[in-house]
């Protein structure tokens, strides 16, 4: 069985089905119905035309459940509407599924679940494992959501930004249970491009491209976190680089800069340099200025004060980080306010590349009980052991 084929056909099929008048939560229903049945009936006798026949198969699904649904008289109207079995059509109805699962009224975890399930063909059991939450409760999100979206029209453009987000957010979950959820991101972000034209599209997929072309180098054989300077540039996917920054190139032609493409350049700029010593830190500082007037965002006002730092000194960094956080050692330093994300281990890289030690190691320890995960967890403790035992030295 061709999985990777069954699941570059589900959205095809499924938008078939909702633009034949069949709701959103019955339609994607009866597309996995159908599934199940290919599945079960492909090994053994595979079709001529496998888009034809699942949009065939999910209709009669689709059919039989309204049959037994006689409380819905709209639906027992399209009984009589079946249309002849025959090839598929060749209209692409990705793009309008994309708008669909991301549809402003659901949150970002559901519009994210329902995208893998219904534009990336993953099952509720995958989603649930990658996301390391219960079937169930899986299960429950991707209910809601469909309810949600159901009997929705699409009477004007839907919103690229939000699609945009939702792709982003599922790249930004990496790898955990038995999904790659980024390269699945790729995956469908490459699908977005082939149906839109639209700078910002390209540039996502030049972002996540680059990003995961540093993959193999971001651990050590233990599964301990490598940070970027350290990383062996030789384990970098230089085919994916080249991808990444062509298809970025292209973007930033067209003169109509947002976020994602002034990401990708940063990405860009950090792949193409040689050794981490050789990275242009002054453009990279422009370019975080210009992420900043697009999106005023804290946390890239926070990558940019660590990239002044690198391009013009660690005091320079520090000014910049209190700027943003009211004090050179971050929220933790202060004890008070909203704590900006790993903030507090930027303060204790400038402040030990500024030669105060003490004060680093304070600072990793803070950043180290504020880690979002196990693997910085350990690399920030590890790094307030190192100084530590330096300063007892």
């Amino acid at each position: 069985m061709d999985e990777a084929l069954l699941r570059s056909l589900t959205p095809g099929v499924l938008g078939i089905l909702v633009r034949r008048g069949a709701d959103f939560a019955a339609a994607e229903d009866a597309v996995q119905d159908a599934l199940v049945e290919a599945v079960r009936g492909w090994p053994d006798d595979p079709p001529r035309d496998p888009k034809g026949w699942l949009v065939t198969v999910a209709w009669r699904k689709f059919l039989d459940a309204t049959r037994a649904d006689t409380a819905r008289r709209r639906r027992e109207d399209l009984v009589e509407e079946e249309p002849p079995p025959g090839p598929a059509t060749a209209v692409d109805d990705t793009l309008r599924l994309y708008f669909l699962c991301a549809h402003p009224s659901l949150t970002p975890s559901s519009a994210v679940a329902l995208t893998l399930r219904a534009v990336g063909g993953l099952t509720t059991r995958q989603i649930a494992r990658a996301y390391l939450v219960p079937e169930a409760t899986m299960a429950q999100r991707i209910s809601r959501a469909k309810r949600t979206v159901s009997g929705v029209r699409f009477d004007r453009p839907g919103d690229v930004a939000t699609v945009l987000r939702v792709l982003y957010l599922v790249f930004n979950e990496g790898y955990s249970g038995d999904v790659d959820l980024a390269a699945e991101a790729i995956r469908l972000t490459r699908q977005l491009a082939a149906v839109i034209d639209h700078p910002e599209v390209a540039g996502l997929l030049a972002l996540m491209l680059l990003h995961h072309a540093r993959r193999a180098g971001r651990t050590a054989a233990d599964g301990s976190l490598v940070p970027l300077a350290e990383q062996d540039r030789g384990r970098w996917d230089t085919a994916l680089i080249a991808e990444g920054v062509e298809i970025l190139q292209a973007a930033l032609a067209r003169d109509r800069l947002g976020e994602y493409q002034a990401q990708a350049a940063v990405a860009a700029l950090h792949a193409d340099a040689p050794t981490a010593e050789e990275t242009d830190w002054v453009q990279i500082v422009e370019w975080y200025d210009e992420l900043a007037r697009l999106t005023d965002s804290p946390v890239v006002r926070l990558n940019r004060a660590v990239a002044v730092g690198e391009a013009d000194g660690p005091r320079a960094g520090l000014a910049a980080l209190a700027d943003l956080t009211g004090s050179p050692g971050g929220p933790s330093a202060r004890g008070q306010g909203p704590r900006l994300p790993r903030a507090t281990a930027a303060a204790a890289y400038l402040h030990e590349r500024a030669g105060d030690l003490a004060t680093a190691a304070r600072l990793y320890a803070d950043a180290a009980r504020e880690a979002p995960n196990l693997a910085e967890r350990d690399y920030l403790t590890r790094q307030a052991a190192r100084l530590n035992t330096r300063l007892r030295g």
